[in-house]
């Protein structure tokens, strides 16, 4: 089944996301080819599809390819990279995202929580609105950056990196959407793109030096790179780390950022959801804060986190490069044949989930969950390219939510629909407001 440029050129002018959508609907899970003109890339989205693609034939589909470029030009030899580059890398950094070593980190990591929503009483007090994106941000690097890189990256070099990775993420739109533009033709974002880029690479780089041969004990990811560096005949340079380091910055904050950005109109839409996250919340947390062992009593928080990463998964498009033939739901796919996959679209297949635009945490319930084929919902990815910081996500979105919820009652300044754009990941169209209103003991 193709789609010819002539019928879907007005609509990726117009709105790429939506044009995608319209195309993986009509496809109903069959493997369409996208006539891009100077690219023809397969779209898989049925489940047996995805499931060939990322794990039966991962080696086959590879992380490479004219799709793949946007992404390996801004993060080079990393642990987004493929092959030999991806082992090494992979194989260096997860020790720190075992379920053990996160575990061991919990408590550290509710107490960054803690003291990071702690800020939020004075906007409230004040009946100062939030903007909810940069505040969601906010929380979550400071979690990050004490948990996960060893409170090696100061609040100076913290503020300059957060907006920059923010503009890094948004001025390589055009050039995630048409990947094969030479990159001699200038394209809208290229300026910002390249000042952006500069900024990181100097606060990096400066970073790598100051610890590079003395980052100091723990598990976390400075550690690690730094580690791996030093050890001797390892042929790491100071390149290697700034390239694993803007990799693992941008999965460990964007994911979790995000998804909590969505879940607030999302809220505002659905308050039978909103008022059983409050019921479970007071019950379990209460006037305290929020702990790791509460976690294991909110089942809710869970489900509403899963659904929000169904609706709205951070990492929307996987592209893949067959090297060898072979056959994906009865057609041929040759070697150097781009394909695409979509957790966004999987997600909201109608033959795949019922009522799949509407937002309702019960598929998640332990029985609802086993009712779903494994690659039907995957937005960490799958198979040895899956996302080795997932378990960090479930426990920080979860813990964030909680501690939010366990003091405040949020209300968006207006309604906002809860529609992304394309970029790197996708992003809210608009600005989202909320004031916050103190509970309990914090009113």
């Amino acid at each position: 089944m193709t789609f010819p440029l002539h019928r879907t050129l007005s609509g990726f002018v117009r709105d790429p996301l939506e044009q995608l959508e319209k195309i993986g609907a009509e496809g109903d899970g069959r493997l369409v080819r996208l006539d891009l003109g100077a690219s023809r890339p397969y779209l898989a989205t049925h489940p047996d599809h995805v499931q060939q693609v990322l794990r039966r034939e991962s080696e086959n589909f590879q992380r490479d390819g004219v799709f793949w470029r946007p992404l390996r030009d801004l993060m080079g030899d990393s642990i987004l990279a493929e092959g030999a580059e991806w082992e090494h890398s992979k194989r260096v950094l997860q020790p720190v995202f075992t379920t053990r070593n996160v575990n061991r980190l919990t408590g550290l990591m509710a107490e960054a929580i803690n003291d990071a929503v702690d800020k939020l009483h004075e906007p409230a007090r004040e009946g100062r609105p939030i903007d909810v994106m940069p505040e969601m941000g906010r929380i979550v690097n400071e979690t990050v950056i004490k948990v996960l890189f060893g409170d090696k990256i100061s609040p100076r070099e913290a503020n300059l990196m957060i907006p920059t990775f923010d503009q890094v993420a948004t001025s390589i739109t055009f050039r995630f959407l048409l990947p094969f533009v030479p990159r001699a033709i200038p394209m809208p974002g290229d300026k910002k793109f390249k000042t952006a880029v500069q900024i990181m690479d100097d606060t990096l780089y400066e970073l790598v030096d100051r610890y590079r041969d003395d980052p100091g004990e723990g598990s976390d990811i400075f550690t690690a790179l730094c580690e791996a560096r030093m050890a001797e005949g390892s042929g790491l340079d100071d390149e290697w780390v700034r390239n694993n380091l803007l990799a693992m910055f941008a999965t460990s904050t964007e994911t979790t950022t995000l998804a909590l950005t969505w879940l607030w109109p999302l809220l505002h839409d659905h308050p039978e959801v909103e008022e059983r996250l409050f019921r479970e919340i007071d019950e379990v947390v209460g006037g305290e804060r929020v702990r790791p062992e509460h976690l294991s009593d909110l089942p809710y928080v869970a489900q509403v986190v899963q659904e929000l990463l169904r609706l709205y998964p951070v990492g929307w498009m996987f592209p893949r490069m067959a090297t060898r033939p072979t056959n994906l739901g009865g057609v041929d796919i040759k070697p150097g044949d781009a394909v695409l996959i979509s957790p966004f679209l999987t997600h909201r297949l109608a033959s795949v989930w019922d009522r799949p635009l509407e937002f309702d945490p019960d598929r998640f319930t332990p029985e609802n969950a086993r009712k779903h084929h494994r690659y039907a919902y995957f937005p960490f990815g799958g198979g040895p390219h899956q996302c080795i910081g997932r378990h960090v996500f479930n426990v920080e979105a979860r813990m964030i939510l909680a501690a939010l919820l366990s003091r405040f009652r949020p209300r968006l300044s207006e309604a906002v629909p809860a529609m992304p754009r394309i970029g790197a990941t996708l992003r809210p169209r608009q600005p989202i407001e909320m004031n916050l209103t103190p509970v309990g003991r914090d009113s």
